[in-house]
């Protein structure tokens, strides 16, 4: 498909709109009808306007505006800020500004529902990072790129640390060392080798170019090491944002933030900018021959292409972060975790190099977006209406709120690839990609790697479903003073002492499979000396580091810890579990269990402040708002699905859209345009369509 380059305003258009709207958002804070009502009005107007350009890039026009041509003014020497947008630019601006209007309704409704301060500020950050995101996506050249990427730091800091509380603050500035200076320098570092480059090929430029940048593959046959280091600066630089171990940390300790932030950062902007970036790196940079045309050389294995080091270390994210997302009973950091799996899909299917495989990477940009805000939404409105964050605490919560419950079902499900959702068609995508890769590959080991690469895909996809399945089971099939124990994933590595102790007149000693106590439920015998006599006080004698406090359950005979009872990760940096709190934690905060993360994470509702405590004395005027965390007294009123009574329709209406957006990618992919762009976009890198 042959190009045609439009000059049009319509790209800067899109990333002003909602910049604006933070004007208007901020003059109106004396009236929230009004102040979110701007929101959905920039909503729908950024959504509009890349709409509207949507027919002519799929008919091969590219819009471009510059800053040159506009105003006669240059950037940088040799390097204009431009915006340009062409089908990848279209695949990423086209998801965050639908989603938008959405995660719009679903913040107004979240954030009144737990009446949070500094709503004014919240919204007015929110329009600005949709405005950065979209930066990103028509960013014509690198630099243009590096300076949206790290506005996009800046104006999220305000919501990663919205609490204003200490743990807040610790987050954003991790969020920031992470993203803006480490992240930053990273990109910033490649971006002006790519530049020296150039400059020493001919004529020095920055600009993307679909195959990659042709200048620069001319001057890597010259300076090859320089051609590679930059290279992997820019992966890097993009790869914090999209959390490729070990950049990932930041994404876990940014749960503290209101779930509508947590929304925007896992699935509509943040994280989607950094996976948005390595694809920009190998599809318009380098081109997806520049690894395998410089390879790196390695004393006693020979040359190895530049990809096959970035696919390894997704493919070990994408395992090790499945795996540590089994022991997260936090919900929200159990996506944190799912959600930097899930990223590595998308690096993993770009590192594969294959037409096939590239096509499944960037399907699984909206098929991740579509699902993991499905859970999030569904985990926020958890949050609001019953104030249970935690999956130990959601037994039968499925009567409750079966709608949101259901649609967590459904996101699940389409992130752990079950068919007929979109995720099977991405990951369908991946793994034919892998396979036809393997049959083409030109060096010995790329064979035996992209094979490992396909095995790491499918055991991924199971522990997706180990990760997933136990909160659905938990809300549909088990009641709340009726659920199963799940050693492997409440129990610590190798298992609770009670769970092997010996009853106490059995002939050789028989193992006990119910914690250490006999089939009617009396006590064994032994004279317990750590979980079930020192529970009322919080405490526990497992080891020199288990110092956090046992969550204090209603129930006083169930055995098993929660599933972060004993942090592992880290020392607690402060708050109860930490080397310098006393020995006296607060009940309400060991109820909450705040200890249970060792990274710090808590429940968006356990604020110190006492002004906080006092909002939630004024908002907790639903039926089940006057406990903190688990079913109430009584056990969960049961709710109507269709009487739309489990929460308010400003929180039913996006989750139940977005959840249907998951379906109809898996259903009819060929109607939902994602996938046509993403055909295109391969087409216009490789020549030729996969489909």
């Amino acid at each position: 498909m042959s190009e045609h380059v439009v000059t049009d305003p319509r790209p800067l258009a899109a990333v002003l709109v909602s910049a604006i709207a933070v004007v208007f958002i901020v003059a109106s804070y004396r009236y929230p009808n009004v102040r979110e009502g701007w929101s959905v009005l920039a909503a729908l107007a950024k959504f509009g306007i890349v709409a509207s350009m949507l027919p002519g890039v799929m008919d091969g026009t590219i819009y471009v505006w510059s800053l040159e041509e506009a105003t006669g003014l240059q950037f940088v020497a040799g390097v204009d800020f431009a915006l340009r947008a062409d089908p990848l630019g279209m695949l990423f601006a086209l998801l965050a500004s639908f989603l938008w209007i959405f995660t719009s309704f679903y913040a107004a409704g979240y954030m009144r529902g737990l009446d949070e301060h500094a709503q004014t500020r919240f919204f007015a950050a929110f329009a600005a990072s949709l405005s950065t995101a979209v930066g990103i996506a028509f960013a014509s050249n690198l630099l243009t790129i590096f300076v949206f990427y790290e506005l996009l730091s800046l104006v999220t800091y305000p919501l990663v640390a919205h609490n204003e509380d200490s743990e807040a603050r610790i987050a954003g500035r991790k969020y920031l060392t992470y993203t803006f200076f480490g992240g930053g320098v990273f990109l910033l570092a490649g971006t002006v080798l790519v530049y020296w480059l150039t400059s020493q090929a001919g004529e020095a430029t920055l600009a993307f170019e679909a195959g990659g940048i042709g200048l620069l593959t001319d001057a890597a046959a010259s300076d090859p090491a320089i051609a590679q280091a930059a290279f992997y600066l820019l992966i890097a630089g993009f790869g914090v944002k999209a959390a490729v171990m070990p950049l990932h940390s930041w994404l876990a300790d940014a749960m503290v933030a209101p779930t509508p932030v947590s929304g925007l950062l896992h699935a509509v902007a943040v994280v989607k900018s950094g996976a948005f970036g390595v694809a920009r790196v190998y599809l318009d940079t380098f081109g997806l021959e520049f690894p395998t045309a410089f390879p790196l050389s390695v004393p006693f294995v020979g040359d190895v292409p530049l990809n096959i080091p970035v696919a390894i270390l997704a493919a070990f994210t994408l395992t090790a972060a499945s795996i540590i997302a089994l022991r997260k009973d936090h919900l929200k950091r159990r996506l944190a975790y799912s959600t930097t799996a899930q990223l590595s899909y998308i690096v993993v299917g770009l590192s594969m190099l294959h037409p096939i495989a590239v096509l499944g990477a960037l399907l699984h940009i909206p098929a991740h977006a579509f699902g993991k805000l499905t859970l999030f939404f569904c985990a926020g409105a958890v949050h609001v209406e019953t104030h249970t964050d935690y999956v130990s605490e959601m037994a039968g919560i499925g009567k409750r709120m079966p709608l949101t419950m259901g649609a967590f079902a459904v996101g699940a499900a389409s992130m752990a690839g079950i068919p007929l959702l979109g995720g099977f068609v991405s990951k369908f995508y991946l793994l034919i990609g892998a396979a036809s890769g393997a049959e083409v590959a030109t060096f010995g080991l790329e064979v035996i790697w992209l094979w490992i690469f396909a095995g790491a895909l499918i055991v991924s996809g199971v522990l997706n479903i180990a990760y997933l399945w136990p909160v659905v089971y938990t809300a549909f099939f088990e009641s709340e003073d009726r659920h199963d124990a799940k050693p492997l994933l409440e129990f610590r590595a190798g298992g609770q002492p009670e769970s092997y102790g010996v009853l106490e007149g059995e002939p050789n000693g028989v193992v006990a499979t119910d914690g250490g106590r006999d089939a009617n439920g009396e006590d064994d015998g032994r004279e317990d000396e750590s979980v079930i006599d020192e529970a009322s006080d919080g405490t526990t004698d497992h080891g020199e580091d288990d110092d956090a406090p046992l969550p204090d359950h209603d129930d006083p005979e169930r055995d098993a810890y929660a599933v972060d009872a004993h942090p592992s990760d880290a020392d607690v940096p402060f708050g109860p579990g930490s080397s310098d709190s006393s020995d006296g934690a607060d009940s309400e905060h060991v109820h909450d269990h705040d200890t249970h993360e060792a990274t710090g994470s808590h429940d968006e509702h356990n604020d110190d402040r006492s002004s906080h405590d006092d909002k939630h004395d004024h908002h907790d005027h639903h039926d089940d708002h006057h406990h903190h965390g688990g079913a109430p007294m009584g056990g969960w009123e049961r709710k109507s699905p269709v009487t739309f009574a489990e929460s308010t329709w400003l929180m039913l209406m996006p989750i139940t859209v977005i959840a249907i957006g998951a379906i109809t990618l898996g259903i009819v992919p060929d109607y939902a345009v994602f996938l046509e762009l993403a055909d295109t976009i391969v087409e216009a890198v490789t020549g030729e369509g996969v489909r």
